[in-house]
C-alpha cells in the first residue's frame, strides 16, 4: 500500500467524526462565501441606488447588515468548532501512530537494536512523529477545508462575473507549476534533515552515554569537531528547507497583485463604460473574492510544503512499521504448565553476521536442577549461548530445546517470562523501589516484592532509604552502589518466579567483601532448585558447578566436572590457573 494512504488508513476508526467535520467545513464555506453578495447588494441596492427613497434604502441597509453580522459570526463559530473537532481527531491519530511504532519497537529483535544507533530510533519515535503531529492536526483536514473554500470562492466568482474569473484562472497553470517544482525540492531537502537529524542525534546519544571516557582520555576537542561536522550539515539542510519554502508567500502575493490589476484594469472598464454585466457592487464585492481566493491557495500551497516534509517523515515512521520481524511466534504454540528444565543444543551453528560463525556446531544438555558453569576466553561465544535459549536470536543451524520442546515452538513472551537473568550490568528504572522489583506484572503484590527482597538480602538496606520501598529512584539507579543495584535485579528475578535462572556472575567482580557475601548468598537461593546457567567467571561458581563447558572461538572444546577438568591439564586448566592469580 502506498504509504500516504496507508497513513491516511490510521483515520478510518474517526470516519463518523471526520464526516461530521467535513459537513462543517461545507457550511463554513457556504457562509462565509455568501458574506461578499450581501457587499454586492449594499452597495448596488443602497447606495447606488438613487431611484429608492432614502428610508427604504436605510431600511434594506439595516436588515442585509443585520443578516451580514448573524451569517459571520454563525460561519466563524461553525469554523472555531470544526477546528477543536479537527484538532481533537488529529491527536487521537497521532496517539494511535505512536503507540503503534512502540509497539513494533517492542517487538523487534535484538539484531535490530544491535545495528541500529538509539539516536536514529529516538528520532523516528519523536521529531518524525512530531512533524506529522503538525501535518495532521492542520494539514489534512485542514487542506480539505481550503479546498471547498476554494471551490466556493470559485463558484461565486464565475456567477458574478465569468469574462473576469477565466482571465484570473487562466494564470494559475503557471503558479502550478512552480509550487510543484518546489514541492519536489522541499521533500528532498526535508529527506536530508531527518537523515541528518538522526546521525546528530545517533552522536549526541553515543557522547552523552560514554561522557566519562571523553573526559578520561581528553577527548573533547575531538568530540566537540565531529559535533560541529554532523551539526553543520544540518545546519545546511535546513537551510535548504528554507530557501525552497519561501518561495511560496511571494509567489502567492505576486499571483494576488496580478490578479488585483486584472480585476481594475477589465472591471473597472466595463463599470466606467455603463456596463450591464458588471456594476461597481459586483466589482467590489468581486476584488473580496480575489483577496479571499488566494487565502486558501496560499494556505493550500503552504500545506503542500507541509505534506512534502510530512512525507519524508511519512516514509521513516512507516519504514520501522515494515521492519521484518525475525522473531515470530508459531501459529500453535507449546505453552506447558511448568518447565522441568532439561536443556539440550542439537547441533547448534550461530552468526550474528553472515559467514562469521561465534557458535560452531555446540551440542551439550543440562538436566532438571542442574548449575551448568561456562567459561572461556572473551568472544568465546558464553552469552550467545543465553541469549539463544531466550530466542532473542534464532539459531541458523540445529535446535535448542527445553524439555525436548524446540524454543521456537513456544510463545516468546511466554518463554522469556520462565526465564529470570541476572547480568553483571543491573538496570534500574525512573519510578519506586517496588516498581523497580515489582515491574508492575500482574499477580505480584506489595507482600511478594517484600518476601523477594528479603529473601535476596535487599530488605534492609531498602528500609534504610527515606521512602523505604516508595523511594523514588532515578534514571539508572543514581546514588545506589552497584552492589545495591545487583542486589534489587535479583529481588527482581525472584519475585518473577523463573523456572530457568542464567547468571553472568562477574556482577561481583567490582563490590566489596560483605556485599559480594550477600550476593553470592543470594545467588545460591536463586539457583536452589532451578536449572542454572552461569557465564562463569568467579572461581567458586566454577568449583561448584555440577558441570562446565569449555569453550574455544565457538567451540566446546571440553566438558565435566572441575576435578574432571583439572587432571587433563587442558586449556581449561590454563584458565583456571589464570583465574587463581586474578584478584578474586
Amino acid at each position: 500500500m502506498n504509504k500516504g494512504k496507508r497513513f491516511l488508513s490510521y483515520s478510518i476508526p474517526y470516519s463518523k467524526w471526520l464526516a461530521l467535520a467535513f459537513a462543517l467545513i461545507m457550511f463554513t464555506s457556504l457562509a462565509i462565501n455568501y458574506l461578499p453578495v450581501l457587499i454586492q447588494r449594499i452597495i448596488d441596492q443602497c447606495l447606488m441606488n438613487g431611484n429608492q427613497p432614502v428610508d427604504d434604502r436605510v431600511g434594506l441597509l439595516t436588515r442585509l447588515g443585520i443578516l451580514y453580522i448573524s451569517i459571520a459570526s454563525i460561519g466563524y463559530t461553525v469554523r472555531y468548532i470544526q477546528a477543536l473537532l479537527t484538532a481533537w481527531i488529529g491527536q487521537r491519530i497521532m496517539y494511535d501512530l505512536r503507540l503503534s511504532v512502540f509497539r513494533k519497537v517492542l517487538r523487534l529483535h535484538q539484531g535490530y537494536f544491535d545495528r541500529t544507533a538509539v539516536g536514529t530510533l529516538m528520532s523516528r519515535v519523536t521529531s518524525d512523529i512530531e512533524r506529522l503531529q503538525h501535518f495532521v492536526t492542520e494539514g489534512v483536514v485542514g487542506s480539505i477545508a481550503d479546498l471547498f473554500m476554494l471551490i466556493g470562492i470559485m463558484g461565486y466568482m464565475i456567477w458574478f462575473s465569468p469574462m473576469l474569473s477565466l482571465s484570473i484562472f487562466a494564470t494559475l497553470p503557471f503558479l502550478f507549476a512552480l509550487m510543484y517544482f518546489v514541492n519536489m525540492r522541499l521533500r528532498d531537502a526535508n529527506r536530508d534533515i531527518r537523515d541528518r537529524q538522526s546521525h546528530l542525534n545517533a552522536l549526541i546519544q553515543e557522547d552523552l552515554t560514554g561522557m566519562t571516557t571523553i573526559q578520561l582520555f581528553n577527548r573533547e576537542a575531538s568530540a566537540l569537531e565531529d559535533f560541529d561536522q554532523r551539526n553543520t550539515h544540518l545546519r545546511s539542510a535546513y537551510y535548504d528547507e528554507v530557501r525552497w519554502f519561501s518561495l511560496y508567500f511571494p509567489t502567492m502575493e505576486s499571483g494576488q497583485i496580478i490578479a488585483v490589476l486584472l480585476t481594475l484594469t477589465l472591471g473597472g472598464y466595463a463599470v466606467m463604460n455603463g456596463s450591464d454585466i458588471i456594476t461597481l457592487g459586483k466589482l467590489i464585492a468581486f476584488l473580496a473574492y480575489v483577496k479571499n481566493f488566494f487565502h486558501p491557495l496560499g494556505s493550500l500551497s503552504d500545506k503542500a510544503g507541509s505534506f512534502q516534509v510530512a512525507m519524508a517523515s511519512i516514509e521513516r515512521v512507516f519504514d520501522l512499521l515494515d521492519e521484518e520481524e525475525l522473531i515470530t511466534d508459531p501459529d500453535r504454540p507449546e505453552s506447558p504448565e511448568r518447565l522441568a528444565g532439561t536443556i539440550a543444543f542439537n547441533n547448534v551453528s550461530f552468526a550474528y553476521v553472515e559467514n562469521n560463525n561465534v557458535i560452531k556446531d555446540l551440542s551439550f544438555s543440562v538436566e532438571p536442577g542442574q548449575v551448568l558453569a561456562v567459561v572461556g576466553a572473551t568472544g568465546a561465544g558464553k552469552s550467545t549461548i543465553i541469549n539463544l535459549i531466550g530466542r532473542f536470536y534464532d539459531v541458523q543451524q540445529g535446535s535448542v530445546t527445553i524439555d525436548g520442546t524446540n524454543v521456537r515452538d513456544f510463545n516468546k513472551h511466554d518463554l522469556r517470562g520462565r526465564l529470570g537473568y541476572v547480568f553483571q550490568d543491573p538496570f534500574i528504572f525512573t519510578g519506586t523501589v517496588a516498581d523497580n522489583i515489582g515491574l508492575q506484572t500482574p499477580g505480584i503484590d506489595r507482600n511478594d516484592i517484600i518476601r523477594a527482597a528479603k529473601t535476596v538480602n535487599a530488605h534492609d538496606f531498602i528500609t534504610a532509604m527515606p521512602d523505604g520501598y516508595d523511594t523514588i529512584l532515578n534514571e539508572r539507579g543514581e546514588g545506589l552502589s552497584l552492589g545495591q543495584k545487583q542486589l534489587l535485579v535479583m529481588a527482581r528475578t525472584l519475585a518473577q518466579d523463573p523456572e530457568l535462572l542464567f547468571v553472568l556472575d562477574e556482577a561481583t567482580a567490582s563490590v566489596d567483601t560483605a556485599t559480594e557475601m550477600l550476593i553470592q548468598d543470594a545467588l545460591e537461593k536463586l539457583m536452589s532448585n532451578r536449572t542454572s546457567i552461569v557465564i562463569a567467571h568467579r572461581l567458586s561458581t566454577i568449583r561448584h558447578a555440577d558441570r562446565i563447558l569449555v569453550m574455544r572461538h565457538g567451540e566446546l572444546i571440553d566438558q565435566g566436572t572441575h576435578d574432571e577438568l583439572m587432571k587433563n591439564d587442558g586449556y581449561y586448566r590454563q584458565l583456571y590457573e589464570l583465574l587463581l592469580h586474578a584478584p578474586e
